[in-house]
């Protein structure tokens, strides 16, 4: 769903707010205009059960867009994203995994599983 207005976002027409849902969980977004750019304030999380998982969205939302570290990336529209195995948190708390993963950019399960083990 869309609406529009004069202000804030631009001149009559400019779109003012978007209505969407993804995954059944609904969503507005809202136009504050120019002055208001995405940052790592506002981020997406896609936990992920497989390896498989992370690398197809890793792929996608990194083309044209760019990587950063510990599972988050940003798209080419400069939104954030964070792209985690399902299990990090229960790995983390091993301080072998925990220092793997400060390591990495798109996350590696068997590499932060094995860094648990050890």
């Amino acid at each position: 769903m869309l609406s529009s207005a004069d202000t804030p976002s631009g001149p009559a027409g400019t779109v003012l707010t978007v209505s969407f849902e993804l995954d059944g969980l609904k969503f507005t977004a809202l136009n504050g205009g120019p002055d208001y750019k995405f940052n790592e304030a506002v981020s997406f999380v896609v936990r992920c059960e497989t390896q498989e998982e992370i690398d197809y969205y890793w792929s996608k939302l990194t083309e044209g867009g760019s990587e950063s570290a510990c599972g988050w990336l940003k798209d080419k529209f400069g939104l954030s994203w964070q792209i985690v195995a399902a299990q990090i948190l229960e790995l983390i708390r091993h301080p072998k995994a925990m220092e793997a993963m400060m390591k990495m950019t798109k996350f590696d399960i068997a590499a932060l599983e094995r860094a648990a083990k050890s």
